[in-house]
């Protein structure tokens, strides 16, 4: 095959040859002369270190992102124009751990409440954290949550997701979209419904959290002037709890 006026240029140099190296123009090696085989050599070499240079960069981003984060996924790095089989070689290298499926995390990541926040938002962007998981992050309980309490639109699909467990409950129509927060948590957006919201679910779903408990969230919200008496009451119309709410309303303030 002929040689092309540019390529006979490139090959006169060193820098020249490599790019066509890098470049994958295999079929030019044989131009040479035995006695430019070094050059060969010497520009294998370099799109090696070139090709190990651009893994190494991409892990770096990655682990960085991770860091940031605490949990990421797929779509994460995609972001970044990273394909996302690096995660599965770097967990397969001991560089990630799974968390669940899709979501990898640091080995030495610490694992708490917000971490998990962050686990539930980014498999299940409808659900907004509310009831105790909401009074915990407001800091207007003395309860600890032991799974993610979340209320998603009625008629949504069951989630299906390993880690973290899930408390489910079901809403519909402004009980769903009112009082809805984004907090910022470990730079991901996370939703979580407002005091005043969270305080009119536990009325709502006094069955399922405990009456005791929801008294105790009033309370503890007119306390800590996390929310006012006409954030309260729209909330509690919003549920329409406000007739059970009321009796309560009156005592607290």
């Amino acid at each position: 095959m002929p040689v092309s006026p540019l390529k006979k240029k490139a090959m006169g140099n060193l820098l020249g040859f490599a790019k066509i190296v890098i470049e994958g123009d295999f079929q030019y090696f044989f131009e040479f002369s035995q006695n430019n085989l070094h050059i060969l050599f010497t520009c294998v070499y370099l799109k090696r270190i070139c090709k190990k240079y651009d893994m190494n960069h991409k892990q770096q981003q990655i682990l960085e992102l991770a860091k940031k984060q605490s949990i990421i996924q797929a779509k994460d790095v995609e972001a970044l124009g990273i394909s996302r089989n690096y995660l599965y070689t770097m967990h397969e290298a001991g560089l990630l751990q799974k968390t669940s499926v899709g979501l990898y995390s640091l080995p030495s990541a610490e694992i708490n409440e917000n971490t998990n926040l962050v686990a539930v938002a980014k498999q299940l962007p409808n659900a907004v954290i509310g009831l105790i998981s909401a009074l915990s992050f407001h800091e207007i309980t003395t309860q600890i949550p032991h799974k993610i309490w979340i209320i998603v639109p009625r008629g949504a699909w069951k989630p299906q997701i390993d880690y973290p467990p899930l408390h489910l409950n079901y809403v519909s129509g402004p009980a769903y979209s009112y009082g809805v927060q984004e907090h910022v948590l470990n730079g991901v957006v996370v939703k979580i419904y407002s005091p005043a919201k969270t305080v009119a679910d536990c009325f709502k779903f006094r069955n399922k959290v405990g009456l005791d408990v929801a008294i105790e969230a009033l309370r503890e919200v007119w306390r800590t002037r996390k929310a006012t008496m006409n954030e309260l009451v729209e909330a509690a119309k919003i549920n329409r709890v406000l007739k059970i709410m009321r009796p309560y309303l009156e005592a607290t303030v």
